[in-house]
Parts: C-alpha cells; structure tokens; sequence
C-alpha cells in the first residue's frame, strides 16, 4: 500500500506505568492515594483470600472492610497510622519469613518491592482510607491555580494545565484551522468536512470563527447520526435475533427513535428513562414506547431442544448488565453466579436488579418472528385514513350482501333439495375448493351442523354456489374480496417494533443458585445495593424508579460514566481508561477532577448533551496540534496527560462514510429500514439455516447502497465485514469502548472492497470533472477533499508519478482498464476517457489509503 505523508498510529503500550497499571508515570514523587495506589493492590492481589467473597475467602482478616483493617485483634493491628513497623500488614508483607510471609510463597500474584514500599509509605503518610472514588458522589471541584491562565478557552483547560504543570509539561501549540475543522467536523458528524466549508472557515477571521462552526456542526442531522452510532453500540443494537436461526426482526423504529432524541437534543435524564422506562410513564407517547426497544435489543433465540424459561432468564440477565455498564460503568455480571469478587456487590443486589427486568410479557422462545411480542405498530396518520375508509367500504358492502341474502327463500322445496345436493356433493369431495371454515362445516352431517355452520352454508350456497342467484352477488362479493385485500395489505405494511410491556400479574423473584435458571433461592424485591445511594422516595419499585435513580443527582456514577464516554469520543480515550468499568478493578481517573467537574456540570446544564460536548471541542486542549515533542511522548506516549490534541485512527463506519462522501457517492437520507450494502458472497449462507431469513445476502440496488453505515443491516452471527475489519463489535452484548487495530487486512480492504474502489472511481470522475485539466490540480483536488490540507511539493510528485505509471498501464491494456471501472452497481462515465478515468482511479485509491485519510489528527 501507498503512504504518502502517512501519519503512524502510535499502539505502543503507555510508558512509565508505576507499580501497577492503573496509575500513569509520574515526574514527581506524590503523596500516596489510596483509592490510585493501594486499592488495585489489594483487589488484585488479596481480595482473593481476604476480601468480599465468603465462599472464596480463606482468611480471617477482610481487607475490603475499614473496621476490620484498623481494629484491634487480639493485641494485632493490621494498619497503625503513621506506624508501619506497628503494622501487623506491612510486617506481614515485607518479612523473609516464609511462614509469617503474605501472600504465602506458593501463591501465583506476588508483591513487588515497590508495592510493599508504597504500603509503607502509605501507612507513614497516615494511612487514610478512602471508600472507592466511584461510589463517592462528584462534587463541583474548585478551578485550579495555574501556570498560564490566559490558555484556558474554558474549565476544562484549567484541570488538564493544572496536570501538566505539575508533570513538567506544556501544551502544544493550537493547531492549523484546517486541521481543526477536520477534527471537529470528523469527531461531531462522523463525515469530513466539504471543500466549500474549508475554504470559508479559513476564511473566517472573526474571533468567533472556530465557535460558529462548532454550533453549526451541533445543529446538524449528521450530528444525530453520529451520536447514535456510539449508541447502538452500547444498546448491543442489531437486526437478527443473534442466535440459532438469527432471523430478521423489527427494531429499526428504535434506532430511529435514538436518531430523533440525539437531533433535538433530548436531555439525557429523559432519553434514560424513557427507554428503560417509556411504558411506565403516565399516558406513554407511541415514542415513548419505541423508546423501550432498548432492553428489546438483546440476543434471543427459539431454537429446538432449548428452554423457555433458562433463555428468559438469560435475557433478563443480559439487561441487568447492559444497564450496569450503560449508566453505572460496573460489571455486575460478575454477581450472577456468586457475590462480586472485587466491588462492593452482593449476589443479592444483582438479582434485586433483575426483579426490575423480570416481569416482561416475553417468551424465552421468541418464534424466531419478525415481531416477537410484546410490540406496538406504528401506523402512520396516511394508513390509518386509508384503513378507516376500507373498514367503511367494507362494512357497506357486507350490508349490502347481508340486504340481499334476507331476499333469498332458500325454503322453497326445489332450491332446498338443491342446497342438499350441493351439500352432499361437497361432503364426497371432503369440500377440497371451500374455504376453510365452510369445508368444516359442510363435512359435518346436518344433524351436527350448528346453527351459525347452517346459516355459513346458506349463505355460501346462495353467494357462490347457486346458479339461479350466484349472478346477483358475484359483483358484491368480489368488492367485498377486493376492500378486505387493500385493507390486509395495508395492515401487513404498517411497520411495527418490540417494546417493553409488563405483565399483569408480577413474576416473583429468587437469588438463582449459581445462576441457575431453575435453582431458586431467596426471594427478593426490586431494590439497589446498599453501597450505593437508596432509591429517591418517590421512585416507583418498577423499572421507572430505577431510571429515576439512575439519572438522580446523588447517585455517583451515571454522570461521571457517560461524560468520560463523550471524552472518549473526542480523544479516543476515557479520562476512565475503562469506561465499562469504574469499580475497583477499572483504571485510576488520568484527571479525577476534572471528572468530577464534567459530570456536575452535565447535571447542572439539564443533562445538556450538545452543552458537554461544545465544552470539550471548544477547550484549548482539544484544539492542540497532536505533533508533540519528544518529551512529552516520552513521558506519555497515549497522551493521557493531554500534552497535545488528539490523533487516532477513526472507527469502521467514518472510515466507509468518509470515502463515500468524498466521493460523491454518499446518500443523505435521515432514518429509515436498514439497508445492504455489498459484502463478499455467501458468508451469510456458510452459517445460516436454509430456512433462516437471512441465509441468503443479496445487496440492495440504486441508492440504499450508498447511505451511511449507521443505516447497515446488521446479522449478529455475521456482522458487516469491512465494519468488523475495522473493529467494530458484534453487537451481540453491550460495547461501550472499541477495541482499535492496526492490521494488514485493513489496508487489503481499503484498496481491493468493491465499495472502495467504487469510491475511489467516483473520486477520480469528480477529478476530471471538477478540478480543470491539469494534473497537478486534480492531485490537490483529491488530497484536500480526503485529509482538508493541500499536499506538499514531494507528495504531488509521487501522485503524478503514480498516475503516470497506470496511465501507460491501461492505455496499453484496455480491458484491464474496463474491468476497473466498471467495479460497482453504478454506471461510469462514458463521455471520459477510459483509460484516464482507471489511471486515476488509482490514484484516488492512493490517496483514501493513507494514513491521514483514516485518522484523526
């Protein structure tokens, strides 16, 4: 593959970690913390024998408990402040005597030096205690003093320069305003900037130039669409069931639903509750209930042999955890099947969560159906006017028939012999040509026939059957036939979506031994744990007072998880590197207060989401140049510290968005049912059931091939390739942090996927159509649309060289030059050159494959 000018992704590890991984390298020896700097060692090391964990616990002495640590027992005290030699731990940490030596000696996870030296400088500073800083409700931080105040764009700048100053470091230098807008336009909209809105923001001398795009940027629909991208990630969003015969199901109306929250700038305590708690709320809105689809987003299944109520319980489960991880940042899955090993959770708390979720109307087997119950239809006002005036037509002509039935004597002794025949006649066939409810009944003898089957017999024999009055009905009937067969269309094309309901009668709900489905234990009640805040007293035990909860402004962590999530998004990294896990075991905040201060100020906006984010892309921080010097790499090679702006490489659906947009090919259409676009062949059929929905891939044609990733249909047995080339999850389960790889495979993809060289076609027709006749032009052309700069001197002479090469190439091969071009459903340009149009074709591909192209910078 080509690189020219290729920024390289930095993957190296962070340096400099001290003692332990949570705790980035420090420039200056600090005072001890014990939630940094002794915690993680105790729950990584100790917990095991002295912690949480009765079943796992072999020591006497709990490590987790303050009482236990600091009591006296029996003339022994694990920790005297101020006194590590009078410290029964650091006695027993540091001895040489294998016998008194904790861990013991034969224990796999042993103390280093350092550890042990960080105990006794601890337990010498005066070993204070600290409860995990999680589940300590933020506090508005005050802004500190700091070296150059003049920096600062906002408060955020005064946290991160606060850090810097105090590791030695400056920052960087703003970066260039086409840098900038890229950044910006790539990190809100998910798409790069157009060529026109380059040149007017560097245009823009206004003081306020970066501030108006930022606003401009925050109003657009491709704001929504980029938000809920990271979203669906988080609601484990797909379009199959996921498991088994991973048929097609409906669910797309909630993503739409997401997409219209994130467009009007819902606040995130509504767009809580409303989807973990929509059908709860007085009166639901039809929105409100698609809402919900949230906690219909996972996997299911109804295969053979499977049991109902394991895979419902399954469910229920995956709810739990989706919604410990989505607003508390914690692993309460490891509380299932035991108490937590590392936080302070109960076996008894997690199922006190469950009760929440326990009493869906839902079966464990789902049916493998399109719409498995409960769900809403969503009939729109044009359906439903055309469904009420069928209902009229309908019932008019069925008067009509009923008006001239009451006509016919059927009595008269030579029609009544002739209804018998007919009836006899009918019996000896077994009624084969009647519909199903007439051939019941005719099958029957007189005497058995019930008087509703004798008048459905009449009146059949009347309508269809007798010559001498079959004529005067054939019309009525057949518009009758033809009302109720709009109208079943009709009905059959309103969309619909799985919600919420609950039951009637509430499901009671047991501690499941071990997580067994079908070993109940203690019955318990909706309730959340006793380390955290109590649920406000006005909160319904129902999932709308756990949403209330969630979103209260005492509870400790929903605010501090979903800003560090919007800081992800921005800078690749969480200020939590763990944004799935702020308990013990999850890393040490790289800037705690400023945490702090983000999610108080989340609160204080009216849980603001375009507020937070203008804050984070209008901080001078984020505005740096990622070009930093060698100290500051040195010191903090994954930019923890902030020392310089971010530089990443961009996730699988920018990277695909990003090479449709420039190449023109891109269709801007908001919402709507999920779309194919191309794969390989057959990868849907090599795991698929012949009588799955989805066993066979066929893309879609015209337009619905080029619209956004968001709008990609996804098969969780088989997720979209190019998508997880790139490391997107498969959304089977909850994905609040992507992994990000650097592979060979992805260069491939880029250079040889059918959507890519179709784009890099379409790329090179807008070259020679829209930059003039010069070569050198359409190189600078292309460039700028890909990365937002212009090249420099030696990269255009490396492109024209390149299209040089092909250009003798394909004039000297004109069907290799037509294979190329014709890549993809869309018709090339016949009033161009074909061998031209192949040797720029290459050249766009070049230029989508660098670096620069794929990363943020």
């Amino acid at each position: 593959m080509t690189h020219v000018a290729g920024i390289p992704i930095i993957t190296a590890a962070a340096a400099g970690f001290l003692l332990f991984s949570g705790e980035p390298v420090l420039a200056e020896r600090h005072a001890v913390d014990f939630s940094r700097d002794i915690r993680p060692i105790l729950t990584d090391i100790c917990f095991a024998c002295h912690g949480p964990d009765e079943n796992s616990r072999e020591g006497v002495l709990r490590l987790d408990l303050k009482a236990e640590v600091f009591s006296d027992r029996e003339g022994l005290v694990a920790i005297v402040p101020g006194e590590p030699d009078k410290s029964d731990l650091y006695r027993r940490l540091s001895t040489t005597d294998e016998d008194e030596r904790m861990p013991p000696v034969d224990y796999a996870h042993q103390l280093t030096q350092e550890q042990i030296e960080l105990f006794r400088r601890w337990i010498e500073e005066g070993a204070e205690w600290q409860e995990h800083w999680a589940f300590i409700a933020p506090v508005r931080p005050s802004l500190p003093q700091v070296s150059e105040p003049s920096w600062s764009q906002n408060a955020v700048d005064r946290f991160v320069l606060g850090r810097l100053d105090s590791e030695g470091l400056s920052p960087s230098p703003e970066a260039d305003k086409t840098t900038l807008i890229r950044r910006v336009t790539l990190d809100l909209t998910g798409l790069p900037p157009t060529l026109a809105e380059i040149d007017a923001f560097c245009a823009d001398k206004a003081p306020t130039a970066y501030e108006k795009l930022v606003d401009r940027l925050l109003g657009s629909p491709h704001y929504a669409e980029h938000m809920t991208r990271f979203w669906l990630d988080a609601a484990r969003y797909g379009d199959t069931h996921g498991l088994h015969l991973d048929n097609e199901r409906s669910l797309w109306p909630y993503r739409d639903w997401v997409l219209r929250a994130f467009n009007s700038n819902m606040p995130f305590d509504q767009f809580t509750i409303e989807q973990l708690a929509g059908d709860l709320l007085p009166e639901p809105t039809r929105d409100q209930l698609v809402a919900t689809g949230f906690s219909r987003c996972n996997v299911t299944t109804s295969e053979g042999g499977s049991i109902d109520e394991e895979f419902r319980v399954r469910y229920v489960v995956d709810r739990v955890e989706t919604m410990g991880t989505v607003w508390m940042g914690l692993t309460l899955g490891c509380a299932v099947c035991h108490e937590h090993k590392f936080d302070p959770f109960t076996q008894k708390d997690f199922y006190q969560f469950f009760a929440y979720f326990n009493n869906i109307a839902e079966k464990g087997m789902d049916g493998n159906a399109l719409l498995p119950p409960p769900y809403t239809r969503l009939t729109t006002p044009e359906q439903a006017t055309q469904l009420q005036e069928l209902r009229r037509q309908v019932a008019d002509a069925s008067k009509a028939i009923e008006e001239e039935l009451a006509k016919i004597n059927l009595d008269e002794p030579a029609r009544m012999e002739a209804f018998r025949e007919w009836q006899e006649e009918q019996r000896e066939k077994n009624g084969v040509s009647l519909p199903r409810e007439v051939r019941s009944a005719v099958r029957l003898q007189a005497e058995k026939q019930s008087d509703d089957q004798r008048k459905l017999l009449r009146d059949y024999f009347v309508k269809q059957a007798d010559p001498n009055t079959s004529p005067i009905f054939e019309p009525l009937v057949k518009q009758l036939g033809e009302r109720k067969e709009q109208f079943t269309k009709i009905e059959a094309s309103i969309t619909g979506t799985m919600v919420m309901r609950e039951r009637e009668k509430p499901r009671e709900t047991f501690v499941l031994m071990r997580g067994e489905y079908d070993k109940p234990g203690e019955m318990v009640e909706p309730n959340v744990p006793a380390s955290l805040p109590p649920l406000p007293t006005s909160a319904p035990p129902n999932r709308l007072g756990l949403a209330l909860w969630l979103v209260d402004p005492a509870h400790p962590l929903s605010a501090r998880v979903t800003v560090n999530r919007f800081w992800q998004q921005s800078f690749g990294t969480g200020i939590v590197k763990t944004a799935e896990d702020f308990g013990s075991q999850g890393e040490w905040p790289s800037h705690p207060k400023l945490l702090d201060w983000l999610a108080c100020e989340f609160v204080a906006s009216g849980w603001n989401i375009k507020h937070l984010q203008r804050l984070i892309v209008s901080s001078a921080t984020y505005r740096q140049s990622s070009r930093g010097t060698p100290e500051s790499f040195r010191k903090d090679q994954e930019n923890r510290l902030l020392a310089r702006g971010p530089r990443i490489r961009v996730d699988a659906e920018m990277i695909r968005d990003t090479a449709l947009a420039v190449s023109g090919l891109l269709v801007n259409e908001f919402g709507g049912k999920s779309v194919r676009p191309y794969q390989p062949d057959g990868l849907w059929k090599t795991i698929a059931y012949p009588t799955s929905t989805t066993s066979t891939f066929a893309p879609d044609s015209g337009g619905k091939l080029y619209r956004r990733s968001l709008y990609t249909f996804w098969k969780r047995t088989s997720p979209p390739p190019s998508m997880q080339t790139f490391d997107a999850p498969s959304r089977e389960k909850c994905s609040v942090r992507r992994a990000r790889t650097n592979t060979p495979l992805q260069a491939l993809a880029l250079m040889n996927d059918e959507q890519f060289v179709e784009a890099a076609r379409h790329l090179a027709t807008r070259m020679m159509t829209e930059a003039g006749p010069e070569a050198s032009d359409r190189v600078v052309f292309a460039f700028r649309l890909a990365t937002a700069r212009a090249p420099h001197d030696e990269e255009t002479r490396i492109l024209l060289d390149l299209y040089q090469a092909h250009r003798e190439e394909y004039q000297s091969d004109g069907e290799a030059a037509l294979e190329l071009v014709g890549v993809g459903a869309s018709q090339y340009d016949g009033t161009l050159d074909v061998a031209e149009l192949a040797a720029w074709t290459m050249v766009a591909n070049a230029i989508l494959n660098l670096n620069e192209s794929i990363t943020k910078g």
